[in-house]
């Protein structure tokens, strides 16, 4: 019946703009939803870095992901991302804090989105253990929607956005 009803809607020109704006609130509905999702999985990998958890925050990345940090340095793949943080997360961020705010969500296609998240650091430590100064970010990601829902990063590069120093 639905095949029906939507080739008498398509043949019928009175009823095309009606189809239009019903094919456009479902996309908006979707895309609603995508939103939400993405949240959830910038929300977990903020919660992974504060709970400073190399294996809950690999998993907001997909098993073939490319991850870049602000001097440089790269992992590729989940399990290389865990690997490549869990040093860190028990050093020189073991204290740290992140909060991260979606700036932009961009949708690609259906199923990949750029989405920028402006990022603020405290608590981390340098290599000789002295504290670290509050920090800004910028993330620049690509996300891939998943079979369930979800959404995952497929690609992240983490920029350093300088900060003023407080007049003196």
């Amino acid at each position: 019946m639905p095949r029906l009803l939507l080739t008498l809607l398509c043949s019928a020109p009175c009823f095309s703009p009606l189809l239009a704006v019903a094919i456009s609130h479902a996309a908006s509905r979707t895309q609603d939803q995508d939103r939400s999702a993405i949240q959830r999985g910038v929300t977990a990998l903020a919660d992974a870095w504060n709970k400073h958890d190399a294996p809950a925050f690999a998993t907001a990345f997909t098993e073939d992901a490319d991850f870049t940090n602000v001097v440089g340095q790269s992992a590729h793949g989940r399990a290389g991302i865990e690997a490549f943080h869990a040093p860190f997360f028990a050093t020189i961020f073991k204290g740290s804090h992140l909060v991260a705010a979606i700036r932009s969500v961009r949708f690609l296609t259906a199923d990949w989105a750029a989405v920028d998240v402006d990022c603020e650091l405290t608590g981390a430590k340098a290599p000789d253990g002295s504290p670290r100064p509050f920090r800004k970010t910028l993330i620049n990601c690509v996300m891939a929607r998943q079979k369930d829902g979800s959404w995952l990063i497929e690609v992240l590069h983490n920029s350093e956005i300088p900060v003023a120093s407080p007049a003196t």
